[in-house]
C-alpha cells in the first residue's frame, strides 16, 4: 500500500515522503497512530500544494531578509561609551548593546545572536559588524562609537 507520511517514522521514512509498505503494517499501525494517510489522488494532490506554499514561504522570507539588509545598509547605530588615553574603551561593546540601541533608536528588532561580532569592540570610531540575517543572506551594520 502506498502511503504519505505525516511525521518521522525511524526507519521507514521521513514527513512528506510517499512510500510502499506492506498493507498490514499501513492499516494496523500507520494509519492508527496517525503517522501516514493513503496515498490517494486528492492526498497527493493536497500535500503538492502544501510543498508549494512552503517553497513560496521560504523564498518570501529570503526576500524580506534581502530587504531588512539594504536597510541595515543605510544606517548607522550611534553608541556612547568611556574611554580612556589613545580612544580605548572602558569595558567593550557587545551584540546585545548594538542589538538594544538598534531596537531603541531606528526601531529594528534584531537578536543578538544573529549580529556575528567575533571580539567585542573596543575602541572609538566606526566598526562595520557582519549580520546573518538568513542563512542566505548577510548585511553589515555600521556602528559609530563615540566618547560619553
Amino acid at each position: 500500500m502506498k502511503v504519505i507520511f505525516l511525521e518521522d517514522v525511524k526507519g521507514k521514512g521521513k514527513k512528506g515522503e510517499v512510500k510502499n509498505v506492506s498493507d498490514g503494517y499501513a492499516r494496523n499501525y500507520l494509519l492508527k497512530n496517525n503517522l501516514a494517510v493513503e496515498a490517494t489522488g486528492g492526498n497527493l494532490k493536497a500535500l503538492e500544494a502544501q510543498k508549494n506554499k512552503e517553497k513560496q514561504l521560504a523564498q518570501e522570507e529570503v526576500e524580506d531578509a534581502k530587504k531588512l539588509k539594504a536597510t541595515l545598509e543605510n544606517l548607522t547605530v550611534e553608541l556612547k561609551a568611556k574611554s580612556g588615553e589613545g580612544g580605548r574603551l572602558f569595558g567593550s561593546i557587545t551584540s546585545k548593546q548594538i542589538a538594544d540601541e538598534l531596537k531603541k533608536s531606528h526601531k529594528i528588532k534584531l537578536d543578538k545572536r544573529k549580529i556575528e561580532l567575533d571580539n567585542p569592540i573596543r575602541a572609538l570610531g566606526y566598526s562595520n559588524v557582519p549580520v546573518k540575517l538568513h542563512p542566505e543572506v548577510t548585511g553589515t551594520i555600521k556602528v559609530h562609537v563615540t566618547e560619553e
